[in-house]
């Protein structure tokens, strides 16, 4: 089997697991989904007792997850970093 076979073999299985994964979600925008069910009111209620922060939005980004967004920040800076070392040009290329 070639290179370009294998590679797309691999494609389809990873293509069909993603695809199969996302068979017992909820349809987009259901209101009976345990997100908006569980998830979304515990933060409305408790934002402003347990964060201190009355913008719901902020508390939730700043607060309940702190980490992922400070791990997305890291990977986003990350990459700017990579691609300024990538396009920049040195003293001698001119």
């Amino acid at each position: 089997m070639s290179l370009k076979a294998l590679s797309f073999l691999a494609v389809l299985i990873t293509g069909a697991l993603l695809i199969y994964g996302t068979l017992d979600m909820p349809p987009w925008g259901d209101p009976n989904a345990p997100a908006a069910l569980h998830v979304s009111p515990r933060y409305i209620e408790k934002t402003v007792e347990e964060t201190a922060t009355p913008n719901a939005v902020t508390s939730v980004v700043a607060d309940y997850r702190g980490y992922d967004t400070m791990g997305e920040t890291t990977v986003i800076f990350t990459a700017g970093i990579a691609c300024i070392f990538l396009l920049r040009r040195d003293e001698d290329d001119y």
